[in-house]
């Protein structure tokens, strides 16, 4: 690591500093293409391209977000005037960064289950990534709550293969988002979910360990304690706060800088509202930033409000910088509901 060491220090402190956050635009083609279908927006690489143009030349976004994770398609793509993205964001004082995972894959054995794939040529990828601009990667492990899963099997092979990553990141001079994603689909309580959290988080931080990743160049992305979607009794604000800051407290480490929350389907309301409670409450105490590094609950409204059109891009940027905004009062602890994005 040796010189790298500090690259990944200032890094990783730069992307939860100033109460900002990390804005994920690393969509997949066929995910990208599945919103838009919804909003009738025509799915072909010129309206991702039009698309990704409006989020990264939006005035001001780098006052709230630190940091974007673009994909593979995106960090490749110019402005309609020849930029790369990866410059348009720099120049706005937002860090680029890259998802470099290949997609969680059906599990060999275990039905239900999924490992992340994408480790083979993976240090060639993150040199050239680092050429054409990256400085951070991410790399996201999901782990679904049913009967009898997630197995013991999925969570270790999961957590090893994050901390592999991280540690290929390191090498290379890119600070790792390490996200392990326990999903809000399914019924279970919120006492479940904490119980399956805690196990993941202990085991990627045994892994991190292991493959010697240098904890204080890396930033956690997890999920937050929730109640599973189809649960009959839904976690309070109060609690969602409680569960998953005692949850993070027992498992990671003080050296982590920062803990970038993902939104995984949660409203950018309800995002919002569970990560200013932590704030207000526990910002004092925590070892490490507790920030956001959220996709749908930043994007949403504006990609409503754009619908494809040129004459919409402004309207469409005023939202998504109101959705900065949002979390980046939630990480001071001052959000209030009557800020939630009201369409005009």
């Amino acid at each position: 690591m040796g010189s790298n060491q500090q690259t990944l220090l200032v890094g990783a402190q730069m992307l939860v500093a100033d109460d900002k956050g990390i804005l994920a635009m690393d969509e997949s083609n066929p995910t990208c293409n599945n919103r838009f279908k919804v909003h009738g927006i025509p799915q072909n690489a010129e309206m991702r391209r039009a698309y990704r143009e409006m989020i990264v030349t939006t005035p001001q976004l780098g006052d709230y977000i630190s940091g974007a994770i673009l994909y593979d398609e995106t960090i490749r793509q110019t402005t309609a005037d020849g930029q790369p993205f990866a410059m348009a964001l720099t120049e706005a004082g937002i860090i680029p960064g890259i998802k470099v995972d290949l997609g969680a894959k059906p599990m060999a054995g275990h039905p239900g289950e999924k490992i992340t794939e994408g480790l083979d040529g993976l240090r060639e990828r993150l040199a050239e990534y680092g050429k054409i601009g990256a400085r951070f990667a991410k790399w996201r492990a999901v782990f679904a709550i049913g009967e009898d899963v997630p197995s013991r099997s999925c969570i270790e092979s999961n957590a090893q293969t994050l901390a592999r990553y991280a540690a290929l990141c390191q090498e290379a001079g890119l600070v790792p988002i390490v996200e392990p994603e326990v999903l809000m689909t399914g019924e279970h309580t919120q006492e479940h979910c904490l119980k399956i959290t805690r196990e993941v988080l202990r085991n990627v931080f045994i892994q991190l360990n292991c493959q010697r990743v240098l904890l204080e160049g890396m930033i956690l992305k997890p999920n937050m304690v929730l109640s599973g979607l189809s649960s009959p009794t839904q976690a309070t604000v109060d609690e969602v706060a409680d569960a998953t800051v005692n949850c993070l407290l027992q498992t990671v480490p003080a050296a982590v800088p920062g803990i970038a929350f993902l939104s995984g389907g949660q409203s950018s309301e309800l995002a919002s509202a569970r990560l200013n409670d932590m704030n207000v409450r526990y910002k004092t105490r925590a070892p490490w930033a507790l920030a956001f590094s959220f996709g749908r609950a930043l994007q949403e409204p504006a990609l409503d409000i754009w619908a494809g059109q040129v004459v919409n891009v402004k309207a469409a940027q005023h939202a998504l910088l109101h959705q900065a905004k949002c979390n980046h009062s939630a990480r001071g602890g001052d959000y209030a509901a009557a800020m939630a994005w009201k369409p005009l």
